[in-house]
Formats: structure tokens, sequence, C-alpha cells
């Protein structure tokens, strides 16, 4: 498998094929970027709504990889695979995501049925910062088709991030 981290950078985004998520999460910016790098954690929140995550590998570092499945409530699988750009703990998370096959394969988007308008890598940034116990987090994920594609992509990751606010509001629970 390539090593896009040694290939030449992604090229520079379509205008509107960036989307950017602010959240404030009532949890400290440590337990967010556990959410973010223990793969059983992120399989607590990485989907939809009504979707799981059976599968998620993580080699957290440089290079290392990020590889995920969702499964719908038909029961298919969406997979994907990231390569880790940056990695700044517990601050910054830079990767590129590629629609994959179950075994982490690059595959075309159209693959699942979306647009090949889709590139064949796009780049998410994930960025946390802390204040009176609170993260606030602002994710970036370049690289999505404008219109139907970029609407459901919205949709698809407030669905996960409200997920992943629950996954946090239990573990605080716990902690009380």
């Amino acid at each position: 498998m390539p090593d896009p981290i040694h290939e030449e950078a992604l090229t520079t985004p379509l205008p509107g094929s960036i989307l950017t998520i602010e959240r404030e999460f009532d949890a400290p910016r440590e337990s967010v970027w556990m959410a973010w790098t223990d793969p059983e954690q992120v399989k607590l929140w990485w989907a939809p709504q009504e979707f799981t995550t059976p599968v998620c590998r993580i080699s957290l570092r440089v290079g290392g990889t990020f590889f995920v499945c969702m499964r719908s409530p038909d029961r298919r699988d969406y997979c994907s695979i990231s390569f880790y750009r940056e990695i700044a703990a517990p601050e910054r998370l830079v990767a590129t995501m590629s629609f994959a096959d179950p075994q982490g394969n690059i595959v075309p988007a159209s693959t699942y049925g979306m647009s090949s308008d889709f590139p064949r890598e796009m780049l998410l940034s994930v960025t946390l910062s802390e204040s009176g116990g609170k993260t606030k987090m602002t994710l970036s994920h370049a690289g999505i088709p404008s219109g139907s594609e970029m609407d459901n992509a919205r949709e698809g990751w407030i669905q996960s991030l409200d997920k992943l606010e629950a996954v946090l509001e239990a573990a605080k629970s716990k902690r009380a």
C-alpha cells in the first residue's frame, strides 16, 4: 500500500468543498482526544444514528493508519482508511481520508453508491482547545463535493458528534 505521507501533497480543495463544524463538549480535552484516538471509544460514536462501527483500527503515529468500517441498519458496511499527517497530542489530528474496501484498499466513492465527484483522497483535521474544563472542537473535512454530498456529510458528522457527546457525558457520569 502506498504511503501518502511521502507522496505529493493533496491538491487545493475546490471552493465549497470544505465542511467545517465547531462543537463544544462538556469534557476535558484529554477525554475528547482519547475518544478520537482509542479504537474502542471510536467504535461507540463513529457513524450516524442507527449505524454501528464494528471495526476500528488505529496506528497513532505520523504515517500510521486509521481504518474504520461503519455498518448501516441494513447491514451494509462503509469503510474508510486514513493516513495520519500530523499528530499533536492532545491538540490536533490531521489525516488523509479515503473510501476503502474491508481490506483497507482505497476504492472510489462510487463503490458505496456515492458521487464520482469525490476525490480519491480528502483531508480531515480536528483541533481541540480546552477552556474551563470544556473542549472546543473544530473539525474540517476538505474535498467533499458540494450539493447533496456536502449536505449528507454534514448531517452524518452532526449525528456522529451527537453520539460522541453522549459517550463523553456517560463517561463523565461514571466519574462523578
